[in-house]
Parts: structure tokens; sequence; C-alpha cells
């Protein structure tokens, strides 16, 4: 048993030593959700057997685990597991609203400024959803423009990436205004933006309304992130 033990320490020590000479960062440790901290809402976030377990808590908004560093330019790539029903995303060059945070957005053919909310997490979110929604891979705007930023209508390839019930693996590349996409190694959204060069990265558990709630779960593991 001592050997297998000692087997396994050096698997880990080994791979970490890769992944730095390689320049990536684990984000997690597989163990503890050290240099992370919960924003915007109460959902329930543990470490368990070498994943982030994100849990939907009734009456809870939108809620991020959030890296308390922050990141510019760099390739980030993560494994995703969510339950069905549960749209989940994950943050990245976002920031969290001081009270002094407000925005113009279009609501029914009109331009209505909203100011955010003290911690409310804000900026680009790689959407995690449902197949059926053919918008897993594009980027979303929350709580800033509130709304997608790419356009998949004449990409079926893209629409089509995200697998239900299964691991899907995400990679997200920053460089100046360029933001680009791959769910499961394929291209999604590419297009390029300078609203925001610079934040932290969140890992989203969504809000559930009350009518029809229940405690879905979203998993997280491998997370890992190389600065240029």
């Amino acid at each position: 048993m001592r050997k297998k033990s000692l087997l396994v320490l050096s698997v880990l020590l080994l791979n970490s030593w890769l992944l730095s000479a390689a320049g990536w960062e684990r984000l997690f440790d597989g163990k503890t959700l050290s240099g992370w901290e919960r924003h915007s809402g109460t959902a329930d976030y543990k470490a368990e057997n070498g994943m982030i377990v994100g849990t939907a808590v009734l009456g809870s908004p939108n809620s991020f685990l959030c890296t308390q560093k922050e990141y510019g330019d760099f390739v980030l790539e993560f494994e995703v597991k969510v339950d069905p029903g549960l749209n989940s995303g994950v943050q990245f060059r976002s920031r969290i609203a001081d009270g002094n945070v407000s925005f113009k957005r279009s609501r029914n053919g009109a331009e209505v400024g909203e100011k955010l909310p003290v911690d409310r997490v804000y900026g680009y979110q790689v959407e995690i959803a449902d197949a059926s929604s053919k918008a897993s891979g594009n980027v979303y705007d929350e709580a800033r423009l509130g709304r997608f930023l790419d356009d998949f209508s004449k990409r079926p390839k893209a629409q089509n990436a995200f697998r239900d019930g299964q691991w899907n693996k995400y990679r997200i590349e920053c460089r100046g205004d360029s933001i680009k996409t791959w769910v499961n190694g394929i291209a999604c959204a590419d297009f390029r933006d300078s609203m925001t060069v610079r934040g932290i990265i969140g890992l989203q558990v969504h809000a559930i309304g009350k009518d029809r709630f229940k405690p879905l779960q979203v998993r997280w593991r491998n997370l890992r992130i190389r600065e240029f």
C-alpha cells in the first residue's frame, strides 16, 4: 500500500513539473478551493474527487466561484460536465462590480441604463448549456451587454460541438483584442473585442426559478492556464 501511495505521489509531482516546464499553471489543486472566492450568489461550491462541484441553491441569483488573481493574455483549458437543464459558463477577463458600475443595454428595442449591484460579476462568459441550445462555446457578455458576441448561425460544427451528459473539453485563447474558443477540439467563437483586456476567471452556477428548482450540479476538472 505504501509503494502504491508513493507511486501516486510521484506521478502527481511529475505531472506538476511537466505542466510548469511547459508554462502551464494549475488553477485548482484538486483538493481545496484555495485561490478562489464566491461572488454574486450563494450556490454551493466544493472540492470533491479532483473536481470543483457547483450545486444550485433555491433562491440564489447567478453565482460565480472566481479566481483571486486576474489574467490578461492567456490560453485557458478545462473539462466540464453539467446536469441536463442547468445553464452554466466560465467567465474570463471579467470584473466584480463595486456599486458604481452601470451600462446601457437594449431592452425591447430601447436603450436602458442599468446599475449593477455590489459584488455582481460581469464580462465575457463562454457558454455551457444543453446541446439543444446550439450556443455552447459562444461568448456571452454577462450582466453588461446581455447578448452573445459572435454569430453561430452559419457554423453548424460549432453549434453541435457540445455533448450532453459527457465531459466536454473547452479551450479559450485571448491575445490582445482577439478572443477564440474551442469545444472538444472544434473551433467555435472567433471575434475581436477590447471592452475588457484583463480580469478574473469565474465558474458559474446559474440561477434556477422556484417553479422548476432542483439542486442541479456542474463539475469542472483539469483547469489550467498558460499566460503569454
